[in-house]
Formats: structure tokens, sequence, C-alpha cells
């Protein structure tokens, strides 16, 4: 087992877009195509893809199933155990890094902050690492840390494992991320964060899911705070949408303030 990863990216009727974003990004970022593994709901989306995507942006088209759920857990079972899987959404236009509370920089050698991301879970014990869910650097903290903290389906990596207890449920969907960021916690005692990196992205963007979000949102809240009550509070947004938050956990481990020093592998946006 090594920091060498592969790259998956679930994707469905968005092929424009993902060429545009997240292969764009990884191909900046000094990704190799051949680490690329796109995959798609059918055999008539794989075609599609084939004739949009330019082949040298990608290694291979792989086809797994429809919904967002069903997918992730078809690339967990696609790969081998032990593999180290990143997972990342079509739509990721950068990664960024806090430079302080008011700015963010683009993140370059992103091959690097992936192989770092697997030295650092190595070095915890761990098998996911996440980064903030919000793109604000205002919120945003200069460290990593590992209690229970919500691993966003954007952008992690995983050292794969086949093992059903660490995978969400139907009744997760929309917010199987958060399931899978409690399951994960409570197999491993944590999960690892980057609390100063994010993503440029569109959540919720047209394409993929194909279901009502407000109503899909508030069966998934319903269902986490039904399962996991000790862990998971609900709560509603000014426009009616229902979300989730994850408790603190009392004795739980923060890792160490990451360091100040000068990166070169980061430029000003």
């Amino acid at each position: 087992m090594s920091s060498d990863y592969v790259v998956a990216i679930p994707s469905y009727k968005r092929q424009d877009v993902l060429i545009k974003k997240s292969l764009k990004t990884l191909k900046e970022g000094g990704v190799s195509a051949s680490k690329i593994h796109i995959f798609v709901a059918n055999e008539e989306e794989r075609e599609i893809y084939e004739k949009s995507v330019p082949k040298e942006l990608y290694g291979k088209i792989v086809v797994g199933v429809k919904g967002i759920t069903n997918q992730r857990k078809f690339i967990v079972k696609h790969f081998p155990e032990n593999k180290y899987v990143v997972s990342i959404d079509d739509d990721v236009e950068q990664i960024e890094k806090m430079d302080g509370p008011t700015k963010l920089l683009k993140v370059r050698n992103v091959d690097k902050f992936f192989r770092d991301a697997y030295d650092d879970l190595k070095k915890n014990g761990l098998y996911i690492w996440g980064i903030y869910p919000v793109r604000n650097p205002f919120f945003m903290k200069p460290k990593v840390t590992t209690d229970l903290k919500f691993i966003i389906g954007v952008l992690r990596g995983t050292i794969n494992r086949h093992s059903k207890d660490i995978e969400p449920s139907e009744g997760a969907e929309g917010k199987e991320d958060y399931e899978q960021s409690i399951l994960y916690f409570k197999k491993d005692g944590g999960v690892l964060r980057y609390n100063n990196i994010t993503t440029k992205t569109k959540f919720h963007a047209e394409g993929g899911l194909g279901k009502d979000r407000q109503e899909m949102n508030k069966k998934a809240a319903e269902y986490l705070k039904k399962t996991y009550p000790d862990l998971v509070t609900v709560f509603h947004r000014k426009n009616g949408m229902t979300e989730v938050k994850l408790k603190r956990v009392p004795g739980s481990v923060t890792a160490k303030k990451i360091p100040k020093k000068k990166n070169k592998t980061m430029k000003r946006k």
C-alpha cells in the first residue's frame, strides 16, 4: 500500500461540465490522466462521454449505476481493498487553500496534495480525509482535525475497504456523505479534515440526482436524526431546506495546527 492513487469521478449528463471543470483542475494540478476513472450510469451515457470527452484527459470510463449514493457504493466495490481512492465531483473549478481570514489561494500541485493527504492518513491511523465544506476563509481554520467532522463528498480520499459497516444507507440519499462521516468515525475513532482547504464549485447544480432536493433533504435528515440521535441535530434554512449538523464528541482528538510556511505550490486567485 502506498500513496499511489486513483481518482474516481461520478458524473451524469454533465460531460461538458466535467471537461471544463474537474478534468481541467486535475490536469492543471499535475494529476496524470491515466489515474482518472469516470463513472457513468449506463451504456448510453458511456457512449456520450466517450464521444465528448477528449481521451487524453482520462484513463477509463466505467459503467456503474444511477444515483449518487449507489454510484459511490459501486466505486468502493470497483476498486480493491487498500487502494487509495480520491473521489471528486465533476464540477470542481478549483481546489483552494486559505491564506488568512480573507484570501484563498489556488492549490497548484494537486498531485502533491493528494499524496501528502495519504501520508497524513497513515500517520493518524485513519481511512478517510476531507476538506472544509464552505468556501469562506473567514470560517476556515489553519489546522487539520481528526475528531467528528463532516467529510463532504465533493472532494475526499479514502483507503478503500469493502466493509458493510461504513456503507451509507439509501435512507441517507442526498446526505450520504454525512452518514459516511459518522460511520468512519465510529469505526476508526476519527476522520481527518483539512479545515484550510476548500473547493470552488456550485453546490446542488443541475444534473446527477434528478429529484426534488428539499424533499430528499428532509427525508435524509429525519433518517440521520432517528439513526444517530446522539450525533446529529436537525435545523431549517430560511428557504425551508432541512439540514443537519454533527454534534461535538467529548474527548475526541484534534490534530495539531498547521505550521505557517511559504508554499511555492500555491498562487493567488
